[in-house]
């Protein structure tokens, strides 16, 4: 017997829907490992995550996230927290970016792209495209647990990047 997500939404991205759950994620740009995250439903745009993701020990640091994170909101809350916009750019119609834009969009991409790793290293290796359970209670544990994995991954990679062939945990 089939059972419904009632808390699961639909999204479209790229002319392609999606029914479940997004994973909103802030990582650390040097370590790559996600020091926070959130669950919502796949119809919540990234950018109404970005106040949750938010912490006290986030001020006065460098902010690097896509082109959906601008608006009037995404730069107050940058002020309230004394953070450094590294926001990419957007054009909009009619009103493409300028040069300096896209240079300066290149430069912030050079950072922003480690978090881009985390959701295709979670697709790719970890297959996890696809959740198959019920309920934002189920769904949040599981892309906890997914994202643990992923973080226990890395802090691997690292200690091997260090030269360091066994791993204290005291």
């Amino acid at each position: 017997m089939a059972q419904k997500d009632v808390d699961a939404r639909w999204a479209k991205k790229n002319n392609q829907t999606f029914y479940g759950y997004k994973d909103h994620v802030k990582s650390d740009t040097k370590s790559k490992l996600i020091t926070h995250y959130m669950v919502t439903s796949a119809s919540v745009h990234d950018s109404q995550a970005f106040d949750d993701l938010l912490q006290e020990k986030d001020r006065h640091q460098p902010c690097y996230a896509d082109s959906a994170y601008v608006g009037p909101d995404i730069e107050q809350r940058l002020k309230d927290y004394q953070m450094e916009n590294e926001i990419c750019g957007k054009g909009i119609r009619h009103h493409p970016l300028t040069g300096a834009q896209r240079q300066s969009n290149r430069k912030k991409s050079k950072t922003r792209y480690r978090a881009e790793h985390i959701f295709g290293f979670i697709e790719n290796s970890m297959k996890g495209y696809r959740i198959r359970s019920i309920g934002m209670r189920r769904s949040n544990a599981t892309i906890r647990l997914m994202n643990l994995t992923y973080n226990l991954f890395m802090t691997v990679q690292l200690y091997k990047i260090q030269g360091i062939s066994t791993l204290s945990w005291s």
